[in-house]
């Protein structure tokens, strides 16, 4: 029986090593994903919900009535999921006349309704914005800003001589704390052998002594 000999000069290379289109990787398909996926990150993170208020300005005492309606779809700043909000609204460039709504708790679409009066002649209202800045309560520790809107033009969202209803978007803002309301803070402490123990920490006095 006469066997040839094979000639491997003419075979395939083996198929781990041949270049196909099929099951390579193509790493700018991944970077693309990637990216797409970090903007909508970005884009969610900047998400902070809307805010429902009116404006009205009285001839009669020359004094502009903001009105603060609700808030929709704000984000969740606490452990379960929910938020306290209040709005603080500034008539700029005067910061000093701040004013701000209730607090409502546990929730992300709370409303307010409630009216806020800026004495304000009717000359000035070209220069002024209106500043609405959104925060989340803590009784605890430094209030969390949620985010602000500025109407840098008054008279293009209303007229001011009737009452009309704005919606706008709350732009994400950078971490703006604010301090907590006066009284005494509380810090709980673990001690070794399990106890908790309370400190009371008034505002004027300073911290009380204690022993673990």
């Amino acid at each position: 029986m006469h066997v040839s000999s094979v000639d491997y000069g003419n075979e395939l290379p083996p198929a781990a090593e041949q270049p196909t289109s099929i099951g390579r990787i193509k790493p700018e398909l991944y970077k693309q994903k990637s990216v797409d996926g970090d903007d909508a990150k970005s884009e969610a993170a900047k998400s902070c919900g809307k805010i429902n208020f009116s404006l009205r300005y009285d001839y009669e005492s020359e004094t502009l009535i903001v009105r603060i309606l609700k808030a929709f779809d704000l984000p969740a700043k606490d452990f379960c999921g929910s938020s306290d909000p209040y709005v603080k609204i500034y008539l700029l460039p005067d910061r000093k006349c701040k004013l701000q709504t209730r607090v409502h708790r546990k929730t992300l679409n709370p409303t307010f309704d409630e009216n806020f009066h800026f004495p304000v002649p009717y000359e000035e209202l070209a220069d002024r914005k209106l500043h609405l800045s959104v925060f989340d309560f803590d009784r605890f520790s430094r209030h969390d800003m949620i985010g602000e809107v500025i109407l840098d033009n008054l008279f293009e969202a209303s007229d001011l001589s009737r009452e009309t209803s704005i919606w706008k978007d709350i732009q994400y803002a950078t971490s703006v704390s604010t301090a907590p309301p006066p009284g005494p803070r509380r810090l709980v402490v673990l001690g070794r052998a399990g106890r908790v123990l309370i400190l009371i920490t008034p505002d004027t006095n300073g911290p009380l002594p204690f022993r673990m």
